[in-house]
């Protein structure tokens, strides 16, 4: 446990009190009363102070707070540690309030490299407090040492005093051998402490010494010549210490002067060696800059005549393009001129269908011309009579590429053509 805190017994009698009791050591507790808020860190301002030995920064200067909440429960907060509180082996998040109950384990800090378990690791406990020990407060602690110091004076007065009991002779020795010794501070310091160590060894109320009945019960009285070389002793030392200061207060001023005028140059040659510094950064960066700069120009020419150069290649692609497309649609316009005037049929004005061709060598689908037969035997197209006809491949193997080259409506159309043409040839 932290070295300021001392171990005490507890007040009150009978009873059970909550506590946290450090694991592994039976006599350290931190006592935990009722409606009251416990701090524990490292800094002066709380409730438990915890110095570890081992590593001083381990336990922040508040590292947490424990206290109850409206149900009177229990509960720990975490107060932004550096190195965190856990409860049951789970590290808790800063500023959030956690219910704690007998049994649980809390750990302050985290283990070290070479240690298996923290330093400061406690278990909630509730235990009579008449049979324990517990973990003094910094307020409680500081009033001892008070209450010590008054004790320590009241046994030196009560000391003098017997020594006033002894008789005018040995007492005027040994104030004597007071005032030697309270001469020697003078010589190893010289600040002054003549007066106060003197007043502390001649206490006014033993420079006149009266008759104490209620004490000793003997009248005691002190030589004039003691107290008249006291007063003299007082008034010498008094100018020779202020003197001694005063000498003393100029020697270090003027080593503070001569340290601020150091410091002062000093901070000028560093900024001047800095500003320097900068300028030699600015200036390497901006050179960086510029050649960055005509790097970046250089990439651009460049790009800008690659994309010329393909926007040239794409210009004569386009342009033959456009002549090829236009080449094609002059073709295919011919063809269709073709196909319209050179192989429709002058009956019924489509493609033809099962070509024949007669002996004028004018040419018809075969349905057509045999339709016409039926009234006139002679050529529809030069009146010639008729006299036989033939069944013309070539044409309708020409025919038949050329239509799947068409759209498909003119596709359907013929399609549709040919089915009712066979319809009607069966009927």
């Amino acid at each position: 446990m932290g070295e300021p805190g001392s171990l005490v017994t507890g007040d009150r009698a009978g009873g059970r009190i909550w506590c946290l009791q450090r694991v592994g050591m039976n006599a350290e507790k931190l006592l935990l009363k009722d409606g009251k808020e416990v701090t524990v860190g490292r800094g002066f301002g709380v409730t438990y102070q915890l110095i570890s030995k081992l590593c001083p920064l381990m336990i922040s200067r508040n590292h947490c707070v424990l206290k109850q909440n409206t149900d009177g429960q229990w509960t720990i907060m975490d107060n932004k540690s550096l190195n965190g509180v856990w409860l049951n082996r789970v590290r808790l998040e800063p500023l959030k309030v956690y219910s704690i109950h007998k049994g649980d384990h809390i750990q302050l800090g985290m283990p070290l490299e070479n240690k298996e378990n923290a330093e400061y690791e406690y278990e909630v406990a509730e235990e009579d407090q008449e049979r324990n020990s517990y973990l003094t407060p910094k307020s409680d602690q500081k009033m001892e040492k008070n209450k010590d110091l008054r004790t320590k004076r009241k046994f030196s007065l009560d000391e003098l005093e017997g020594l006033g009991a002894e008789g005018p002779s040995n007492l005027k020795s040994r104030i004597t051998k007071m005032s030697c010794e309270s001469d020697q501070p003078v010589k190893s310091h010289g600040k002054g402490e003549v007066a106060s160590q003197s007043s502390e060894y001649l206490d006014p109320k033993l420079t006149s010494l009266e008759p104490s009945e209620k004490t000793t019960g003997i009248h005691v009285s002190v030589p004039a010549k003691v107290v008249e070389l006291h007063h003299k002793k007082q008034k010498v030392s008094y100018p020779l210490a202020s003197q001694h200061i005063l000498e003393l207060f100029k020697v270090i001023m003027s080593r503070i002067l001569k340290l601020k005028v150091q410091m002062q140059e000093k901070q000028g040659l560093e900024k001047e060696q800095g500003e320097e510094d900068l300028k030699q950064q600015l200036a390497q960066t901006l050179q960086e800059h510029h050649d960055l700069m005509e790097e970046l120009n250089h990439n651009k020419k460049n790009l800008e005549a690659v994309l010329q150069a393909k926007n040239k290649e794409l210009e004569q692609t386009k342009e033959e393009k456009e002549k090829v497309q236009a080449q094609k649609e002059e073709i295919l316009s011919h063809l269709n001129d073709v196909l319209e005037n050179e192989l429709q049929c002058i009956i019924c004005s489509e493609y033809f269908i099962e070509a024949v061709t007669l002996n004028c060598a004018h040419s018809f689908c075969s349905y057509c011309i045999n339709e016409w037969m039926k009234r006139k035997i002679e050529c529809p197209i030069c009146r010639k009579d008729i006299k036989f006809k033939t069944r013309s491949l070539v044409l309708d193997s020409c025919i038949s590429k050329m239509v799947d080259n068409l759209s498909s409506e003119v596709k359907e159309r013929r399609i549709v053509l040919i089915g009712e043409r066979k319809a009607k040839r069966l009927s």
